[in-house]
């Protein structure tokens, strides 16, 4: 949900914290590769169709399997935005590890949700503020090209759009930043493989700002069962 962003302060700042973080990883990382052998061939298609520069990913910030300290259910998603990380819990105390993008304090929003809605290859219909506030048109049309990217999961809470949404991006630059609106970005590749692995009802924890814990230094989570009315 998030426009182009092409501040030279962000890139020196993601560069800075992912040069930071690299002694803070833990040795027991397992890095995940791309498989790309779970793509249709859509997303192949306009994948190969891409014009933004498809930079790597900084290394703190690339998918990974990490042992996991939180209590979260296997399936459920955490993610730590103070940290840029989003995790997907597995069982025997395990978890993939996503790098992502997320908004700036003043547009971050957190709290429990459930996945309500998930869409392959979205379009993008920007809010009236975002509208006014980035000069974007009303609506985007799906493509390699489009903010939203490959996927998008709608969080929902109360039965209610949060509007919030976990989604792809093109601009994968930016992942390890907080910059712009408050969505969760992630690299197409990692939106389309987090999209694989969860289905509608999934548990969504946004941890609150200074509560994250990653990727050292854990707390302990909510415990199954304790999420309230989500």
């Amino acid at each position: 949900m998030s426009p182009l962003v092409k501040s030279p302060l962000v890139r020196l700042s993601l560069l800075a914290v992912g040069l930071l973080l690299s002694g803070c990883v833990e040795t027991t990382t397992q890095v995940e590769a791309t498989n790309t052998a779970s793509f249709k061939p859509h997303d192949k298609e306009l994948l190969a169709k891409v014009r933004y520069v498809n930079t790597p990913v900084a290394a703190p910030f690339r998918r990974a399997i990490v042992t996991y300290h939180r209590k979260e259910e296997p399936g459920s998603i955490v993610v730590d935005s103070d940290n840029h990380y989003l995790y997907y819990v597995l069982d025997g105390g395990k978890a993939i590890r996503y790098g992502i993008t997320v908004g700036e304090e003043a547009m971050a929003w957190s709290g429990i949700a459930k996945v309500g809605a998930m869409t392959e290859w979205p379009a993008w219909h920007p809010t009236p503020g975002e509208i006014e506030r980035l000069g974007v048109p009303k609506f985007v049309a799906p493509g390699p090209d489009n903010p939203m990217g490959s996927r998008a999961l709608y969080l929902y809470s109360g039965g209610k759009d949060t509007l919030f949404r976990i989604h792809g991006t093109n601009q994968p630059e930016y992942i390890g930043a907080s910059i712009s609106s408050g969505c969760i970005r992630m690299t197409n590749e990692d939106a389309i493989d987090l999209y694989n692995r969860v289905k509608l009802g999934t548990v969504v924890v946004v941890l609150e700002p200074k509560h994250g814990d990653s990727p050292f230094n854990p707390k302990l989570a909510l415990q199954g069962g304790a999420y309230g009315n989500y």
